[in-house]
């Protein structure tokens, strides 16, 4: 029984550092495709078209910071594709 309690909490260990993992790896995708955003603001968009994205960039803000990085990184990408650049992977 002991033997049993000890391997299920070293995979609850495993689960969490993976998930925790995860969630690093996501950030930084977050904080990364952010910076790309930034960079496409100045050089690459008419008044518009920034005004679109920095409010896209705005509400990927907020699911970033709320772990919800995956609708965050996904709003970051669609806010590059309207000005035009193509998002780089968030995985490198």
């Amino acid at each position: 029984m002991r033997s049993l309690s000890f391997g299920l909490m070293g995979a609850l260990l495993g689960i969490s550092l993976v998930t925790a993992a995860a969630a690093e790896t996501h950030a930084k995708a977050c904080s990364r495709l952010s910076r790309q955003l930034d960079e496409a603001i100045e050089t690459h968009a008419k008044a518009v078209q920034a005004a679109e994205a920095k409010a896209l960039q705005k509400k990927a803000s907020r699911y970033c910071a709320a772990r919800k990085q995956a609708q965050g990184i996904r709003m970051l990408a669609n806010a590059l594709k309207l000005l035009g650049v193509p998002p780089v992977d968030p995985n490198q």
